[in-house]
């Protein structure tokens, strides 16, 4: 339980710490928006693209993102039987997204990185890679169905493709296709650059939680929090089991599938029609709920001779 712990605690130090921050009115809304902004844009691609340009081409797995993303499908499929049971129509579609998109790219890689160091980076970012696409598709998807809007499908592989971190990936690998060499002054700068984005995303998520969102929790909220950082971690994490994985790969298939709701959820609910209230407290829970249960699967993991 130590080692879990000392994965997660300085994650949950982290948030808690942006939270009190924003209490104190330290940091406000604007200073969130800006620093969530240059996060994305900026500090996560140059980390995603500089532990991509370090991968040996022989340890990428292929059958761990293959089955990382026919899971991600797999879970969709779940949360939206689950949906049409327990869900009201009205809030169906936020209900599906917020228990089956996770923040793989923030808290996933948070994770990853304090239980596998350097490995867990590379390893979370290849899975970022597949995720990012397969998250935005799929969100897109099960919005729209319920939403009566029509999304062209050139936009939406345009926003992808557009989306920084896929950049990032993209750029590493056209990059080592090339065969230069980085120079160390852009290796040390890269890698100065990329130390700055988790914790400064943290601190965003934390400054981001709302106690208000927790107080309107409802049955919905709940059953999506269970879904997304108990059931479908259990379940995917087993048949990653199954299939043969283990060590690093089983726990980092398992701290994404763990990772709570992303907060892009929020704004797609909020922009195509959904709950954004639904949205915001599945967020709120999952992500604290996430601190309690990834500590928890850490530790059986690290127990068990996997």
């Amino acid at each position: 339980m130590g080692q879990a712990l000392n994965v997660t605690l300085p994650i949950c130090l982290l948030i808690a710490l942006g939270a009190v921050l924003r209490w104190r009115r330290m940091i406000d809304a604007a200073f969130i928006a800006t620093a969530s902004k240059l996060v994305f844009t900026l500090s996560m691609p140059v980390l995603i693209f500089f532990n991509v340009l370090t991968i040996h081409a022989d340890t990428i797995n292929v059958a761990l993102l293959i089955y990382l993303a026919l899971a991600t499908i797999a879970s969709l499929v779940l949360t939206w039987l689950w949906g049409c049971w327990r869900a009201t129509p009205a809030n169906r579609a936020t209900f599906i997204q917020g228990a089956f998109r996770g923040n793989g790219a923030v808290l996933g890689l948070a994770f990853a990185t304090g239980m596998y160091g350097r490995h867990g980076v590379s390893l979370g970012a290849l899975m970022i890679a597949v995720l990012i696409p397969l998250y935005n598709g799929l969100s897109v998807v099960v919005l729209t169905l319920y939403s009566g809007q029509r999304v062209s499908v050139l936009h939406l592989v345009g926003k992808v493709l557009g989306n920084p971190l896929i950049i990032g990936v993209i750029a590493a690998l056209v990059w080592r296709l090339t065969g230069l060499g980085m120079p160390r002054w852009a290796a040390s700068t890269g890698d100065t650059l990329g130390h700055l984005t988790l914790p400064l995303a943290l601190l965003c998520i934390g400054g981001s939680l709302s106690l208000a969102e927790l107080r309107n929790s409802g049955r919905e909220t709940i059953e999506a929090t269970l879904l997304k950082i108990v059931i479908i971690p259990l379940l995917l994490t087993l048949g990653g089991w199954l299939c043969g994985f283990r060590h690093a790969e089983l726990g980092t298939l398992f701290l994404y599938f763990a990772a709570p709701s992303a907060t892009a959820g929020f704004v797609m609910a909020k922009t195509m029609g959904g709950n954004g209230e639904l949205a915001a407290s599945i967020i709120a829970f999952t992500t604290l709920g996430a601190m309690v249960t990834v500590s928890i699967g850490l530790a059986i993991l690290t127990l068990l001779p996997i």
